[in-house]
């Protein structure tokens, strides 16, 4: 092998170089860069050391451009502050590195369209993009159909009949089965804590709930918005419970709000957490489930739910079907709602 290539070259090393040093073929050096392409063991060792010995980094962009895909799904998220989408972004990140492609993460503000850092996810050319509770102006979303740039979105329905697919949990039914089950508790006076009015997954959780209610002969529930946030979820408790008819439970349509009711209600109000008043959440993220917390809620099942996604991102048959995929979940009984 030649090893004065590493001493002589000026510019940044190449594939042929790599191939020169290993002594094998460029398609070699380019079997050993892409996962799961056959490639014999000694072959690809060679190859890696070759690609050290030099410090070569293969060109994704020049390998997009012969491809006609970049490997790069675009992912941005509206609401970093809520801890169920740490773990989602956690998985999607793992799956998409075993599936060969790269995640590029842009963070958006809460409760506005992403346009800004969609469009700057444009520009790195990806081959779909996946956006979590983050929505999109329709002239944007419009764009991206014209470009022939998938998206889909998670934990969110798209509010437009143009061609883009989602992955969402059961929030309908999720919703009923909490609201049957504070019932069965012996909750009577009963509270709603939504997030915004334009949030289609806020309004199915509250027609799931509102239904529910009426089916059973109930009193329509009270009303406050938290915004889906953790200081909108405490001001629409104290809201609640500074009323004279105050609620005995309220249902939360995140767990990150129900946990911030669970705080106003303990610490400011002095309130018993399920004995003196039901608290239910909704998404079962892992702190829900601690002790301290205990949040009876439905769960968002985060494995099921990105298999779906990934279909989505990988199967251009199941991308140009353009599914509006629910997945369904479980209602968690905990003592947030154990009056006994």
């Amino acid at each position: 092998m030649d090893r004065s290539l590493k001493r002589i070259r000026p510019s940044p090393p190449s594939a042929h170089d790599v191939a020169r040093l290993a002594g094998v073929s460029q398609a070699a050096v380019s079997r050993a860069f892409t996962p799961g392409a056959s490639i014999a063991k000694a072959t690809r060792e060679k190859v890696m050391e070759a690609a050290t010995e030099l410090g070569y980094r293969p060109n994704l962009l020049a390998r997009s451009l012969i491809k006609g895909v970049s490997d790069l799904i675009g992912v941005v998220i509206g609401n970093t502050q809520n801890p169920f989408f740490l773990p989602v972004l956690e998985e999607l990140s793992t799956r998409l590195t075993r599936a060969g492609k790269h995640s590029l993460v842009f963070t958006a503000e809460h409760g506005h369209d992403a346009d800004f850092q969609i469009e700057d996810v444009l520009r790195y050319r990806v081959d779909a993009l996946v956006l979590m509770s983050a929505s999109l102006s329709f002239e944007l979303a419009e764009k991206c159909s014209r470009e022939g740039i998938p998206l889909i979105f998670f934990n969110r329905r798209p509010r437009w009949d143009l061609p883009m697919a989602s992955v969402t949990g059961a929030n309908e039914k999720g919703a009923g089965e909490i609201g049957r089950h504070l019932l069965e508790q012996g909750y009577r006076r009963i509270a709603y804590m939504g997030g915004p009015t334009d949030s289609p997954t806020n309004n199915e959780r509250e027609e799931g709930f509102r239904r529910a209610l009426e089916q059973q002969g109930a009193e329509p529930a009270m009303r406050e918005l938290g915004y889906l946030t953790r200081e909108g979820g405490m001001a629409a408790a104290r809201a609640l419970l500074n009323r004279p008819d105050r609620p005995d439970a309220i249902f939360c349509a995140n767990d990150f709000m129900a946990i911030a009711a669970m705080e106003v209600a303990r610490h400011e109000f002095g309130l018993e957490i399920g004995r003196e008043i039901g608290i239910a959440g909704f998404d079962d993220m892992p702190d829900a489930s601690w002790p301290s917390f205990d949040l009876t809620t439905y769960s968002q099942p985060i494995g099921p739910m990105i298999d779906r996604v990934m279909e989505l991102v990988l199967d251009l048959d199941a991308r140009e079907r353009f599914e509006q995929v629910i997945v369904e979940g479980a209602l968690q009984k905990r003592g947030s709602t154990r009056r006994g």
